[in-house]
């Protein structure tokens, strides 16, 4: 399945996306896509509902604005320099163990919004990134196990201030956690449709220029070892996202560096999850 939420902000309703095309609207199914929807297998059960009532929910007509396509989790959870190209392009060596740092979930938004620079704001910048969505509890879990804890993927872009993430006293997560900065969707995809998570295109554009354009066959960690290692350090509950890390090609490791500014179009996407858009606007709040 593809589920996504659309609606006003805060305000989104639950949607599937079936296999003939049309948007399916299955508020009628009477839940969220929350903790408490993937911890009660909430996955199976739209699924049935859908078998039985997808042909006479309402169809959704274009123009709707997506959210994110799960609700707010109870974490982000990010991955730094899981790309060895990203990491030589940002200086740094290639991580023996994954780098883990948070991102604020206040920071989540939908796939076309737009990205607000922050205040006080001259190096903001982009990382198009597999999200994995967690469907189960997972505590030391064993790598050989992990993936059946994944309820789906989804594009993430993982927008990050670079002077507040490495020049403010080396706190990654205050460069990463601005409002807007979680842009994710615009669908899940159910893991039973991802055949390979290791094997997906993804790409990045700014104004028209491509910036990334990889494949997450160059992780240094992949999903499995992701889930597996997290799990030993805390418990990852139904609905959180584990953001997987970026390729080479941000803004900060061109020469000069190339930040966004007001006006920008950033356009991503990865093969089988959909595409995103956002247009860079200055603070306003």
């Amino acid at each position: 399945m593809k589920l996504f939420r659309f609606g006003a902000y805060e305000n989104e309703k639950p949607g599937v996306a079936l296999p003939d095309g049309r948007q399916i609207d299955v508020s009628a199914f009477g839940e969220d896509y929350t903790e408490a929807f993937f911890a009660s297998n909430g996955l199976q059960r739209l699924s049935e509902w859908v078998a039985k009532n997808g042909s006479s929910a309402p169809v959704l007509e274009p123009g709707f604005r997506y959210g994110s396509c799960i609700a707010r989790p109870s974490k982000i959870v990010c991955i730094g320099l899981n790309y060895a190209k990203h990491a030589v392009e940002s200086g740094a060596a290639i991580p023996k163990e994954p780098i883990i740092f948070f991102k604020s979930t206040s920071a989540l938004v939908g796939p076309f919004d737009d990205v607000m620079i922050p205040r006080d704001s001259v190096k903001t910048d982009w990382e198009v990134e597999l999200a994995v969505i967690i469907g189960k509890k997972a505590s030391y879990v064993e790598e050989a196990d992990a993936l059946s804890y994944v309820a789906g993927y989804a594009v993430h872009n993982d927008y990050s201030e670079r002077a507040f993430q490495l020049e403010r006293g080396g706190q990654w997560v205050k460069g990463k956690s601005c409002d807007t900065f979680a842009p994710v969707g615009p669908y899940l995809v159910t893991s039973d449709e991802v055949a390979d998570p290791q094997n997906l295109n993804l790409w990045l554009s700014v104004n028209g220029q491509t910036f990334q354009n990889s494949n997450t066959a160059d992780m240094i960690f992949n999903v499995k070892q992701l889930v597996s290692y997290l799990s030993q350090f805390m418990t990852l509950l139904p609905g959180d996202i584990i953001t997987t890390g970026t390729p080479e090609g941000v803004g900060l490791g061109m020469t000069p560096p190339l930040y966004l500014k007001a006006g920008d179009v950033v356009e991503l996407g990865i093969e089988g999850l959909g595409e995103q858009k956002q247009v860079a606007v200055a603070w306003s709040r």
